[in-house]
């Protein structure tokens, strides 16, 4: 196993703790709705998104893959030591037999320090937008705390202290840069818009195919509308996303009516992680979470 990961002894340190930053920030509903941005983000990186067009079948079961984003954000916040480690052992295994080549003919591998930590990065950066957005922000004196337990969950994975930036002011730099330099609309991206407009039912035991039809379009618009405010201009101009006037208006509603929502919501929903994790704990234990899939996680 690569050196890079933390030993069983170093694990306890590197997981958050009940009622820490991470663990009161981390678990909120409304940060699902943000999977498909945090996705984009993930899949406009050259490597990444060449690992996802070899090695996923993201049009025909883009739902797992927010799942396994799921699974992953959750077991290193509200796993404990043990599910941690072995989730952090598994992606870091699996991570080792993507590679490729990609459209350019520049070859590719998932364990690039550079691509490997940046998805663990737009997981940092969606929850504290999505925050931002549709619910509390989170305070000033808090996101640093916040940060560091995050870059410290990265350890579990093997992104190394130096691949990111240590400090969450620094974080910002490092985001823009990313996104200005580094980000293309590859392959993966367009895949992923696609599955927006046209979702599939994901497969739920409580999600019958009748009430999907039902509840399809408006979820697939509020996703739409929550990924579209979340991206800048920029990333909308590059990824050809349209923004229209209409759909800022639409977001600006939406929005509002979640953060009046916010003192409303009960427990349970403003931290769905431990109930996330007890759902689907037999598909963790199986592996389904890294081991089984072809997708490049966490993301």
């Amino acid at each position: 196993m690569s050196t890079v990961l933390p030993t069983p002894d170093e694990v306890p340190a590197l997981v958050a703790k009940p009622g820490s930053v991470l663990w009161r920030y981390g678990g909120d509903v409304r940060l699902i709705s943000a999977g498909a941005y945090a996705i984009l983000l993930q899949v406009g990186h050259p490597t990444v998104g060449a690992g996802v067009s070899e090695h996923s079948d993201f049009r025909g079961d883009p739902w797992g893959r927010l799942l396994r984003t799921l699974d992953y954000s959750y077991v290193m916040t509200y796993g404990g030591p043990d599910l941690a480690g072995e989730m952090g052992r598994r992606i870091r295994e699996m991570h080792k037999h993507i590679k490729g080549v990609k459209p350019d003919g520049e070859s590719y591998h998932a364990l690039e320090p550079e691509a490997y930590a940046w998805v663990h990065a737009t997981l940092a950066h969606s929850i504290v937008r999505t925050h931002e957005l549709l619910g509390t922000p989170i305070p000033a004196g808090e996101i640093d705390v916040f940060y560091a337990e995050w870059t410290r969950a990265g350890r579990l994975i093997g992104v190394r202290e130096r691949d990111l930036p240590e400090t969450w002011a620094e974080f910002g730099d490092y985001f823009e840069r990313m996104v200005t330099e580094g980000l293309e609309r590859t392959p993966a991206v367009d895949e992923v818009l696609e599955s927006l407009a046209t979702p599939t039912r994901p497969e739920l035991p409580f999600l019958p195919e009748a009430a999907w039809r039902l509840a399809r379009i408006p979820a697939a618009h509020q996703i739409t509308l929550v990924t579209g405010g979340l991206l800048s201009p920029l990333l909308r101009d590059r990824f050809g996303v349209e923004w229209t006037p209409s759909k800022q208006r639409q977001l600006q509603v939406l929005a509002a009516a979640s953060r009046a929502a916010t003192p409303l919501l009960p427990g349970t929903l403003r931290n769905v992680g431990p109930s996330y994790l007890r759902w689907r704990r037999e598909a963790i234990a199986r592996g389904d979470a890294a081991a089984t899939s072809r997708i490049p996680v966490p993301a």
